[in-house]
């Protein structure tokens, strides 16, 4: 079949030479152009970047949304992916998606793939894996938003389908990387909530919702199949839920303490 359609793949890096080889490897073979946008890697990355295109930004930091927005406005083909440093397409998902831009679209405007979390040398295909995040849209009408973190892709209206394969996530390089990175994001995820206006005046609703996301990953997604490592992500990702909501609580806390002192101080 002839391709129909045209791909273009963006991806945003900071210090991922170990791992963005891996991820454009995986495309190149079905993107029409590669873009990436850097904000200040002291590695090897823009080398490793360098092999597979020359369409390279080196920019600063305005948070995920909006560089992956900033991304997207270079993109210059009908359909866009918007992959991690740390994902990769497996085989069958290469083929669908080589299938996919050969097909009529339809009213078809967005693509979701699923997940292959892969930790610890072992591929988990339960519990986290459980996910099929949206990562690639009809690029008219299309957008992020513009969230510090858990960015959310925008896509005009009409259909959204699931490819076969899967999008593999090299979610942490190590234990220690990843105590690294959930205190990253719980942290963000606490100021974006309160940026929204949530408030938090209790820690029991953070244990609660570490709870909940304890029993959603761990038995409704079954992620008791993927052994130990399962057991440990969802420990894992309960963790980050409590710290998260516990974040939030001490932001409440401030912002009520504050104003408590200023309506008792003195004209």
């Amino acid at each position: 079949m002839s391709k129909k359609y045209r791909l273009s793949v963006t991806v945003i890096t900071l210090n991922e030479e170990d791992r963005l080889g891996r991820c454009l490897e995986s495309l190149k073979d079905v993107a029409d152009e590669i873009i990436i946008f850097d904000c200040g890697s002291t590695d090897a990355t823009l080398d490793v970047a360098r092999k597979y295109t020359d369409k390279i930004w080196e920019t600063d930091w305005p948070g995920y949304g909006k560089q992956k927005q900033r991304a997207l406005e270079q993109a210059q083909y009908e359909w866009v992916l918007a992959i991690d440093a740390d994902e990769a397409l497996d085989s069958k998902m290469l083929q669908s998606v080589k299938d996919f831009l050969c097909q009529d679209r339809g009213d078809v405007i967005g693509v979701k793939m699923k997940w292959a979390v892969t930790l610890y040398h072992k591929r988990l295909d339960y519990g986290r894996s459980g996910r099929s995040p949206l990562r690639m849209v009809w690029r008219e009408g299309a957008s992020f938003s513009e969230d510090m973190v858990h960015e959310k892709m925008i896509h005009a209206p009409g259909s959204i389908v699931t490819l076969p394969g899967r999008l593999l996530h090299f979610t942490h390089r190590n234990y220690g990387h990843a105590l690294e990175k959930n205190s990253k994001y719980a942290w963000l995820g606490s100021q974006k909530y309160f940026g929204r206006g949530k408030r938090s005046n209790s820690l029991v609703g953070a244990m609660l919702r570490s709870i909940w996301t304890f029993i959603l990953i761990y038995f409704i997604r079954r992620g008791f199949l993927d052994g130990s490592v399962g057991f440990l992500v969802a420990a894992s990702y309960a963790q980050n839920s409590f710290n998260k909501y516990a974040g939030l609580w001490t932001l409440t806390r401030m912002e009520r303490m504050g104003a408590e002192h200023n309506h008792t101080k003195p004209d």
